[in-house]
């Protein structure tokens, strides 16, 4: 019997086992796919906006070789931070149902059932993209994650939002040789773009490196095009990918399973 079942291996449930380790807390973590899974499926170069210290937990120094971390160092540190306090996790574990006993829940994943007199679900955000409800979304060549702008070389790219993701999936694939396209909700890309990138995504559209249409909606994806709503009416052009990174949110549908209302 676990005082603690915590489901995620995140930042957050790593920083929890640390907790309940320093506690005397008897605990386990479940997670169903490899350690902080999210920031293993966040862009291969991307940088963090936090400074290193800002991502510290347990007390273990985060050093990186600038002042904001790399994906790739912020990977190294979490696993550093979970083999130097030997903290007990199984990967690539979903849970699969939970179920209420008196005092205790009875917890199954695809590779055991364990008791745990409490849980914890910190199973973050990053796994459900919110739907833009459009044709054509399920097409293969809409993807809603960005890992690598080498990929597109060549390509004709749309990238949907002007997010912090969205810009630099613009500005990378642009670099390795796409035509790209962004779409835009809004009337100008968010002031919540990092400070050092913002300047260089309105300089890329105001030389016409990257075309966009502002205050506009994409409507329709087809296998070599898409239609994009706009002011001045429909708007169809060719392309060969879709980046809609439109943002992410909670399993909804595990966090029922587990009887958070």
């Amino acid at each position: 019997m676990l005082d603690i079942l915590i489901i995620g291996g995140g930042p957050i449930g790593l920083a929890c086992a640390l907790e309940a380790k320093k506690a005397g807390l008897s605990y386990l973590i479940v997670e169903k796919g490899t350690l902080v899974n999210s920031l293993y499926n966040y862009p291969a170069g991307m940088t963090f906006f936090s400074t290193s210290e800002k991502l510290e937990i347990g007390n273990v120094p985060f050093v990186s070789n600038s002042i904001k971390p790399t994906r790739a160092e912020s990977l190294e540190y979490y696993r550093r931070v979970t083999t130097s306090n030997e903290l007990n996790i199984r990967l690539f574990e979903p849970v699969l149902s939970n179920q209420p006993k008196n005092d205790y829940y009875e917890i199954t994943t695809t590779k055991a059932v364990y008791q745990a007199k409490n849980i914890i679900i910190a199973t973050g955000f990053y796994d459900v993209p919110v739907s833009m409800n459009i044709p054509g979304e399920d097409l293969p060549k809409v993807r809603h994650y960005y890992k690598d702008p080498s990929f597109y070389t060549m390509q004709k790219v749309l990238v949907v939002g002007a997010s912090n993701s969205s810009v630099d999936a613009a500005l990378e694939t642009l670099r390795k040789g796409a035509e790209v396209t962004m779409v835009v909700r809004g009337d100008d890309i968010s002031e919540r773009v990092k400070y050092w990138v913002r300047p260089d995504i309105i300089n890329r559209i105001k030389e016409g490196t990257i075309k966009v249409y502002y205050q506009s909606n994409l409507t329709a994806v087809r296998d070599f095009e898409v239609d994009i709503k706009t002011p001045e009416g429909l708007v169809t052009i060719a392309n060969d990918f879709v980046l809609a990174l439109t943002g992410y949110q909670p399993d909804f549908d595990f966090l029922k399973m587990m009887g958070v209302a």
